[in-house]
């Protein structure tokens, strides 16, 4: 059980720090593609996957 533990553990300060970083730029970004609170939710649920969904779709080209 230990062990697995640390296996895992890169991957979750990884996915906690990519979290991190994505609601920072959403809340610092004037616009999305979409509402701001949806976005929210998908980093926030979406663990690893949603935080990548977010910098790829979300954020608004200028």
């Amino acid at each position: 059980m230990n062990s697995l533990l640390m296996m895992l553990l890169p991957i979750i300060i990884i996915q906690f720090i990519l979290m991190i970083v994505a609601l920072i730029d959403l809340v610092k970004i004037p616009q999305t593609n979409g509402p701001k609170w949806l976005w929210a939710i998908v980093i926030v649920c979406g663990n690893i996957i949603g935080s990548i969904i977010y910098f790829i779709f979300g954020r608004k080209q200028v």
